[in-house]
C-alpha cells in the first residue's frame, strides 16, 4: 500500500474542458463510446444466440414433450383395446367352458343354452355360434347371423387352430359388415369337431381407438399386421382395407411395420408413435401434424425475442451507466496527460477514485509534480550556467585585452631591445673607434658621454617597462586562474545537471515500469481492460518522449563537458605559458639590471677618460672589449624579446579562443534554457516532498 506525504500541496488547477482531439489526422474517440460499442455488440449477439439456443432447444423439448405425450395417449389407447379385448375375450371362453360343460346334444339344447348368451355382451349382441365340421350351425333363437355354409367361413377356419378362444382376422360379414371374431374348438365329448365364435364389430374397436386419444389434435388407427389389414380408423371408409404407402408418411408406417421398428419417428410432416396391442398382432398408430406442435414453439419463440428486446434495452442502460461509472476518472487523467504532452506541468491530477485508476492518476500527480520541482530546478541552473559562462565570456575578454596589451607592451620592448642593440653597436663602433683614434678631441668624448647618458636613460626605461611587463603577466595569470576556476564551477554545475537529468531518467524508467503493470493489469481483466492498456500505453509512451529528452539533455551536457575541459585544458595552457613568459621577463628583467650596471660603469670609465685622457688607450681596449659583450647581449636580449613577442601572440590567441568557447557555452545554456522554456510550469515551483511508504 502506497502512500503520499505533502508537506506543501500546490493549487489544483481544474484541467480544461475535454474535447475530441485529431491524431494523424484521426479523430480521437472516446473509451466510452469504444467500451459501448465493443460490449452492445456482443451483449446483442449473446442475447440473440441466447434466444435461438433457447428456441431450438424449446422447440427439441416441446418435440420431445409432444412425442412423450404421443406415446402416452397411444400406450393408453394400446392398454384400453387390450383390456376391452381381453374383457370379451374372458367373457367368450366363459360361455365356451359352459358350453363344454352343459355338452348339449340336440339342436334344441343348443339352442337354449346359446339363449342364455344372447344379448349379454353389448359388444357381441348376437352373443356365441357354433358349426360343426359337417355343416350344422347353432345359433340363438333371435340372433341376427345368416350362415349358409359355415366351414367356409373364416371364422371357422381360424377356429380350426386353436382350442381357446382367440381373435382372429377381420372379415366380412356375408351383409357386408366389418367384424373381427373370437373362436376355438369345443370338447363337447362327440366325434363331430365344433367351433364356437362371437363376432365384434369393427366400428366398436373404432369408438375405442377414436375415443381413447389423449392429445388435441391426434388421429390413430389400428393395423392388422399379419395381414396388413386397417381395423380401426378415424375415416370409416379405410376400415378393413389393407394398408398401402399412399403418401410419405403411410409409406413410413408400412415400413415400420413390415421392419417391426416400433420407434417414434418423423414423416411427412408428421409424428408418428406405434404400440403393440398384447396378446394380438395388433399395432396401434398415432399420428399427429407438426405444424400443430409448432403452433407453441412460435409462441414461445416470440414470448423469448420480446423478453430478449427488453434484456437488450434494459442491460445496454446498465451498461451504459456501469461504463459511465467506471471509466469516468479516466477522462481528467487523459486531459492532463494531453496537457503534459504539451508542456503544461502546471496542472494538479484529480485521483479520487481508489482502483488501478485512482492509484495511476496518483503516480501521474507525483509525476507531475516531480517534473515540475525538476524543470524549475533544470531552469534554474539553467540560468545559473548562462551567468557564469556570461562571467566566463568576459573574463576571457578581460584577458584578451590584457594579452593584447601584453603584446603592444612586447613589441614596445623589442623595438626598444632593437634600440639598444643598435646604441650598443653604436658604442662598440665609438670604442673602436676610439681606441684608434686616441688622439680625438675632447667634443668626441662629450658625443660619448652624450650618448652614453642616452644608453642609461634607455635601459632604465627598458627596465621599467619589463617591471610593467612582468606585473602585466601576473595580472594575466591571475585572471586565467580566476577563467580556470569559473570553468570549474561551470563543470560542478554540469555534473548536477547530469544528476538531474538521471533522475528524469529513472522517474521515466518507473513510469514505462507503471505502464507496463497496469498493461498486464487491464490483459488479465480482459475485454474490460482494453481501455486501460491505451492509457498505460500512453503513459508509457510519455515516460519514454521524457526518458529521450532526457538522454538529449544529459548528450548537450557531456558535449558542454568536453567543451569545458577543452577551455579548462587550454587556460592552463595559457597558464604555462604565461608562467614561462613571466620566467623569461624576469631573465629580462636581470639581464637589464646587468645592463644598467654595465652602462653605469661605461660612463663612469668615460669620465674617468675624459679626466686623464693618459689612460685612453687603456679605457678605449677595455670599452672595445665590453662593447663587444654589450652587443652579444643586445643580440641575445632582441631574440628573447622576439620570443616573448610570439608567445604574447600566442597568449591572445588562447585568449580568443577561451572567448569563443565561453560564447559556445553560452549558447549551449541558451538551448537548454529554450528546452526547458517548453514546459508551463509555476512561476514558483512547488517543494513537494512526498515520502513513500509499503505496508
Amino acid at each position: 500500500m502506497r502512500g503520499l506525504k505533502r508537506k506543501e500541496k500546490p493549487e489544483k488547477k481544474k484541467p480544461a474542458k475535454r474535447v475530441l482531439r485529431m491524431r494523424n489526422g484521426k479523430k480521437v474517440r472516446r473509451i466510452k463510446d469504444k467500451l459501448l460499442q465493443s460490449i452492445m455488440p456482443a451483449v446483442v449477439l449473446t442475447i440473440v444466440v441466447l434466444v435461438f439456443i433457447s428456441s431450438l432447444l424449446t422447440r427439441t423439448q416441446l418435440q420431445r414433450m409432444a412425442e412423450g405425450q404421443l406415446e402416452a395417449s397411444i400406450s393408453n389407447q394400446s392398454d384400453n383395446i387390450s383390456s376391452w379385448l381381453d374383457e370379451n375375450l374372458e367373457f367368450f371362453a366363459t360361455a365356451k367352458a359352459a358350453i363344454e360343460t352343459a355338452k348339449p346334444q340336440t339342436e334344441e339344447e343348443w339352442i337354449r343354452l346359446l339363449d342364455t348368451f344372447y344379448g349379454f355382451n353389448s359388444n357381441s349382441p348376437n352373443g356365441l355360434f357354433v358349426a360343426s365340421q359337417s355343416g350344422t350351425f347353432y345359433k340363438a333363437a333371435e340372433a341376427d347371423i345368416n350362415t349358409k355354409e359355415p366351414t367356409k367361413q373364416e371364422w371357422f377356419k381360424q377356429g380350426l387352430t386353436r382350442i381357446q378362444m382367440a381373435y382372429g382376422a377381420p372379415y366380412k360379414t356375408d351383409d357386408g359388415t366389418d367384424v373381427i371374431s373370437a373362436s376355438g374348438i369345443i370338447n363337447d365329448g362327440s366325434d363331430d369337431i365344433k367351433v364356437a365364435a362371437a363376432d365384434v364389430t369393427l366400428d366398436r374397436i373404432s369408438i375405442i381407438v377414436n375415443s381413447g386419444v389423449k392429445m388435441d389434435n391426434a388421429s390413430s388407427f389400428l393395423v392388422d399386421t399379419s395381414t396388413n389389414t386397417i381395423l380401426a380408423h378415424r375415416d370409416s371408409s379405410m376400415v378393413a382395407t389393407n394398408l398401402s404407402g399412399s403418401n410419405e408418411m403411410m409409406e413410413e408406417v408400412v415400413a415400420s411395420l413390415a421392419n417391426k421398428d416400433y420407434s417414434t419417428k418423423q414423416a411427412g410432416g408428421y409424428t408418428l408413435a406405434f404400440s403393440e396391442v398384447f396378446g394380438t398382432d395388433w399395432v396401434l398408430v398415432s399420428t399427429i401434424e407438426n405444424k400443430i406442435i409448432m403452433q407453441d414453439i412460435v409462441r414461445l419463440v416470440w414470448i423469448l425475442v420480446i423478453v430478449g428486446f427488453v434484456a437488450v434495452v434494459f442491460i445496454s442502460i446498465l451498461i451504459r451507466f456501469i461504463v459511465s461509472r467506471v471509466i469516468a476518472p479516466i477522462g481528467p487523467i487523459t486531459d492532463n496527460i494531453g496537457a503534459m504532452s504539451s508542456g503544461d506541468f502546471t496542472i494538479n491530477v484529480e485521483h479520487d477514485s481508489n482502483d488501478e485508476i485512482g492509484l495511476m492518476g496518483d503516480e501521474v500527480d507525483e509525476f507531475v509534480g516531480s517534473m515540475r520541482d525538476m524543470l524549475a530546478s533544470i531552469n534554474t541552473e539553467s540560468e545559473r550556467l548562462k551567468t557564469q559562462s556570461d562571467n566566463s565570456s568576459r573574463v576571457s575578454q578581460d584577458m584578451y585585452d590584457a594579452s593584447q596589451s601584453q603584446e603592444e607592451a612586447m613589441e614596445n620592448l623589442n623595438n626598444t631591445v632593437e634600440q639598444l642593440s643598435a646604441a650598443v653597436n653604436e658604442i662598440a663602433e665609438a670604442a673602436t673607434t676610439l681606441a684608434m683614434v686616441v688622439s680625438d678631441t675632447k667634443t668626441s668624448s662629450d658625443a660619448a658621454s652624450k650618448s652614453m647618458t642616452e644608453t642609461v636613460e634607455f635601459s632604465s626605461k627598458g627596465r621599467s617597462d619589463m617591471e610593467k611587463l612582468s606585473k602585466a603577466m601576473e595580472g594575466i595569470q591571475n585572471a586565467n586562474d580566476g577563467l580556470v576556476e569559473s570553468i570549474n564551477k561551470v563543470g560542478d554545475a554540469s555534473e548536477e545537471i547530469t544528476g538531474i537529468v538521471a533522475m528524469i531518467g529513472d522517474i521515466a524508467e518507473e513510469t514505462n515500469l507503471l505502464s507496463l503493470n497496469a498493461s498486464i493489469e487491464a490483459a488479465r481483466a480482459g475485454e474490460a481492460g482494453r481501455g486501460f492498456a491505451v492509457v498505460a500505453t500512453e503513459i508509457g509512451g510519455l515516460a519514454n518522449n521524457s526518458a529521450a529528452s532526457a538522454q538529449n539533455i544529459s548528450n548537450l551536457i557531456h558535449e558542454i563537458r568536453a567543451l569545458i575541459d577543452d577551455v579548462v585544458a587550454q587556460a592552463r595552457n595559457s597558464a604555462k605559458s604565461i608562467r614561462e613568459n613571466s620566467e623569461l621577463i624576469e631573465a629580462a628583467v636581470k639581464t637589464f639590471d646587468l645592463i644598467y650596471t654595465n652602462i653605469q660603469s661605461t660612463s663612469e670609465c668615460i669620465d674617468e677618460m675624459i679626466a686623464g685622457v693618459s689612460k685612453v688607450d687603456e679605457v678605449a681596449a677595455t670599452v672595445a672589449a665590453i662593447s663587444e659583450e654589450q652587443a652579444a647581449s643586445a643580440d641575445e636580449i632582441l631574440e628573447t624579446s622576439q620570443s616573448m613577442v610570439e608567445k604574447a601572440q600566442s597568449i591572445t590567441q588562447s585568449s580568443q579562443d577561451v572567448a569563443d568557447n565561453s560564447q559556445e557555452l553560452a549558447e549551449t545554456s541558451d538551448t537548454l534554457t529554450g528546452y526547458v522554456k517548453r514546459f508551463k510550469i509555476d512561476k514558483e515551483p512547488s517543494t513537494v516532498q512526498r515520502t513513500r511508504s509499503v505496508s
